[in-house]
Protein backbone atom coordinates (compact mmCIF):
# COMPACT_ATOMS: atom_id res chain seq x y z
CA UNK A 1 0.00 0.00 0.00
CA UNK A 2 1.16 3.59 -0.92
CA UNK A 3 0.49 6.92 1.18
CA UNK A 4 0.75 10.10 -0.18
CA UNK A 5 1.26 12.36 2.55
CA UNK A 6 0.38 16.55 1.82
CA UNK A 7 0.77 19.37 3.71
CA UNK A 8 -0.84 22.83 2.97
CA UNK A 9 -0.02 26.19 4.30
CA UNK A 10 -2.48 28.30 3.47
CA UNK A 11 -2.53 32.12 2.51
CA UNK A 12 -3.14 34.48 5.56
CA UNK A 13 -6.38 35.28 4.41
CA UNK A 14 -7.10 30.89 5.23
CA UNK A 15 -5.15 30.79 7.63
CA UNK A 16 -7.97 30.69 10.36
CA UNK A 17 -10.07 27.61 11.96
CA UNK A 18 -13.18 28.05 9.85
CA UNK A 19 -11.09 27.98 6.60
CA UNK A 20 -9.17 25.46 7.70
CA UNK A 21 -12.40 23.27 8.58
CA UNK A 22 -13.65 24.35 5.07
CA UNK A 23 -10.66 23.21 2.78
CA UNK A 24 -10.31 19.97 5.01
CA UNK A 25 -13.93 18.99 4.30
CA UNK A 26 -13.79 19.75 0.51
CA UNK A 27 -10.49 18.30 0.03
CA UNK A 28 -11.92 15.08 1.89
CA UNK A 29 -14.89 14.99 -0.49
CA UNK A 30 -13.18 15.74 -3.54
CA UNK A 31 -9.86 13.58 -3.30
CA UNK A 32 -12.30 10.36 -1.37
CA UNK A 33 -14.29 10.39 -4.56
CA UNK A 34 -11.45 9.90 -7.28
CA UNK A 35 -10.53 6.53 -8.97
CA UNK A 36 -7.57 4.75 -7.51
CA UNK A 37 -8.17 6.19 -3.55
CA UNK A 38 -8.73 3.36 -0.96
CA UNK A 39 -8.81 5.92 1.91
CA UNK A 40 -8.69 9.79 1.92
CA UNK A 41 -7.93 11.27 5.99
CA UNK A 42 -7.56 15.06 6.71
CA UNK A 43 -6.58 17.01 9.40
CA UNK A 44 -6.12 20.19 11.00
CA UNK A 45 -3.18 21.26 13.49
CA UNK A 46 -4.19 20.04 16.71
CA UNK A 47 -1.31 21.93 18.92
CA UNK A 48 0.37 25.52 18.33
CA UNK A 49 3.69 23.99 16.67
CA UNK A 50 1.52 22.27 14.21
CA UNK A 51 -0.20 25.57 13.95
CA UNK A 52 3.07 27.43 13.33
CA UNK A 53 4.20 24.78 10.30
CA UNK A 54 1.09 24.28 8.07
CA UNK A 55 -2.50 24.48 8.31
CA UNK A 56 -4.21 21.15 6.99
CA UNK A 57 -2.97 17.74 6.82
CA UNK A 58 -4.08 15.19 3.61
CA UNK A 59 -2.96 10.92 3.48
CA UNK A 60 -3.98 9.44 0.76
CA UNK A 61 -4.02 5.80 -0.12
CA UNK A 62 -3.69 3.64 -2.84
CA UNK A 63 -3.14 -0.29 -3.52
CA UNK A 64 -0.04 0.61 -5.94
CA UNK A 65 2.73 3.15 -6.63
CA UNK A 66 0.83 3.36 -10.60
CA UNK A 67 -2.48 3.85 -8.41
CA UNK A 68 -0.82 6.94 -7.02
CA UNK A 69 0.60 8.01 -10.09
CA UNK A 70 -2.64 7.92 -12.45
CA UNK A 71 -4.48 10.06 -9.41
CA UNK A 72 -1.96 12.90 -9.07
CA UNK A 73 -2.59 13.31 -13.11
CA UNK A 74 -6.51 12.55 -13.35
CA UNK A 75 -7.96 15.81 -14.43
CA UNK A 76 -10.46 16.28 -11.66
CA UNK A 77 -7.71 16.11 -9.56
CA UNK A 78 -5.83 18.60 -11.35
CA UNK A 79 -9.49 20.32 -11.93
CA UNK A 80 -10.05 20.48 -8.05
CA UNK A 81 -6.55 21.45 -7.44
CA UNK A 82 -6.43 24.72 -9.85
CA UNK A 83 -9.39 25.81 -9.36
CA UNK A 84 -9.79 25.34 -5.71
CA UNK A 85 -6.46 24.92 -3.91
CA UNK A 86 -4.17 26.79 -5.25
CA UNK A 87 -5.90 29.82 -4.82
CA UNK A 88 -5.69 29.37 -1.32
CA UNK A 89 -2.46 28.02 -1.15
CA UNK A 90 1.20 29.37 -0.39
CA UNK A 91 3.20 26.63 0.13
CA UNK A 92 2.59 22.69 -0.34
CA UNK A 93 5.09 19.74 -0.14
CA UNK A 94 3.75 16.17 -0.62
CA UNK A 95 5.63 12.96 -0.23
CA UNK A 96 4.86 9.18 -0.88
CA UNK A 97 5.67 6.07 1.20
CA UNK A 98 5.05 2.00 1.19
CA UNK A 99 3.38 0.75 4.27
Amino acid sequence: MIERYVFFKLQDAYANPASRAEVAERTRQALGALAGVRGVTVGTPADPAAEAAWDVSVVVRFDTLAAADAYRVDPEHERFTVDYLRPRMAVVKAWNFEV
